[in-house]
Parts: C-alpha cells; structure tokens; sequence
C-alpha cells in the first residue's frame, strides 16, 4: 500500500521552518483511519497556534496514516511520517523541521526526531514504552508535555524516558500540565500557549523559554521531574 501524501494547512509562498503534525491512534489497528477522524481533528487547531506563534513564515502540515494502529514491530505510523516528511522536504527544500505529535502519534514523532531534517520534537500525551530508542534523538531538543490525570498514556512513562533520553545525549524535558486530559481539551489555553512557546523556541533557541533551555541542559538524574507550567516565566 502506498503511502498518503501530507494534508497541507498552512502554504506560504517562501516558507522559512516546517512543522509536521501527527495525531494520534490506537496500539493495534490495520483499518485506515475514519473519516471522522476525531484525533486528527483534536490536532488541527494547533496549525493555528504555530503559525502565530513563530516569527518567519512556516508551513504546516499532518501526516495521514494507513492504518489506525501503531501495529507493534511495524510502526506503522513512523513509517508513514518519515514518508511524508521526505515528501515536504522534496517540495520544500532542506527546512528546519518540529514534529508536533499527539498521543500514538507523539511516539511517532519521537521515533522520527532523528531525521537529519529535524530541528526538535514536540510530544503531546505521547505513548512512551520503557523500551521505546532514544539515541538517535542525541543532540536534539525534545520537550514532552503531559497532564497527571491522563487516563490514556502514563505520564510517569513520558517522565522516564525524558531521563532515558538525557542519558543518550538529547536535550530533553518534560513539563507537566495538572488538572487536563488526554484529549487536550481541559486547559487547552496552557497547552497552546505551551506548544507555540517551545515549537517557536525550537526553531529559534535565543525564543525558548528559559526554563526550558536550562531543564534540557540539566544532567539526567534518577526520578526525574517535570517542570510545571507555573515554573515558566510567562512571554
């Protein structure tokens, strides 16, 4: 089955920076996704949130898988990001990347930050294995976002593999969102003030916020914690 090209939102003329959305989906599924498609419409609003957010002209796009599932050894949603960003890359040319990713499709992102295209990764909820890789991602900024009341992936996992991560050389951190959900529908004010503060700060160290740049910087230690939205001065 050949992949699907990317769904396009946002389009500049002389795009500067590409933010590639994924949405997230289920552990085992090999229908394609519905037409409905709640999870990618859950991830929409954030082309807005972006755009405004960042300071040179940057096109955004999402990823439209195959299948619903991740599909254990197949990845089959990395499968089809990895597809789709050599596809922008190929319209586009050699733009900085940030993966924006949501749930199954956080994992996917993380297991793409690799890429040699890709500038850092955003994780949303993300679904975070213990034995999910982490030394390609060595070098790279890679801020996980999760709420303690999510009921669909564990936060502690996000926390854990925020420290694995440190351990392979990745400038990572976590933040943790109190009071929300899964869906990113409670307090989604501080989840997009969030995601366009770090996507921008990706893109342009000098703009992270600072407590960002110093929780990335910082040494991995055993139980690492998150940082809370509250510890980040407010810009």
């Amino acid at each position: 089955m050949e992949h699907h090209p990317p769904r396009l939102y946002v389009t500049p003329d002389e795009p500067r920076a590409l933010v590639l959305l994924l949405h997230g989906g289920r552990a085992h599924g090999l229908e394609p996704p519905s037409a409905l498609n709640l999870p990618s419409r859950r991830m929409r609003p954030f082309a807005t949130t972006v755009t405004r957010a960042v300071d040179v002209p940057v096109a955004v796009a999402e990823v439209r898988y195959r299948h619903r599932g991740w599909n254990g050894d197949r990845a089959d949603p990395a499968r089809d990001a990895r597809a789709a960003l050599e596809t922008l890359l190929e319209t586009y040319g050699p733009l900085p990347v940030v993966l924006l990713g949501h749930s199954m499709g956080g994992r996917a992102a993380l297991r793409l930050g690799g890429h040699e295209a890709v500038r850092g990764v955003v994780a949303l909820a993300p679904w975070c294995p213990d034995d999910e890789p982490t030394a390609h991602l060595a070098g790279r900024p890679v801020v996980l976002l999760h709420s303690d009341q999510d009921r669909m992936t564990d936060p502690m996992a996000s926390w854990r593999f925020v420290g694995r991560a440190k351990a392979a050389g990745a400038r990572a951190c976590g933040v943790e969102i109190t009071g929300s959900d899964h869906a990113l529908l409670r307090r989604a004010t501080v989840w997009h003030d969030l995601v366009g503060r770090v996507v921008r700060g990706v893109l342009d160290p000098a703009r992270m916020p600072p407590e960002v740049t110093a929780a990335c910087a910082a040494p991995a230690e055993a139980g690492y914690r998150p940082l809370l939205p509250t510890d980040l001065a407010t810009g």
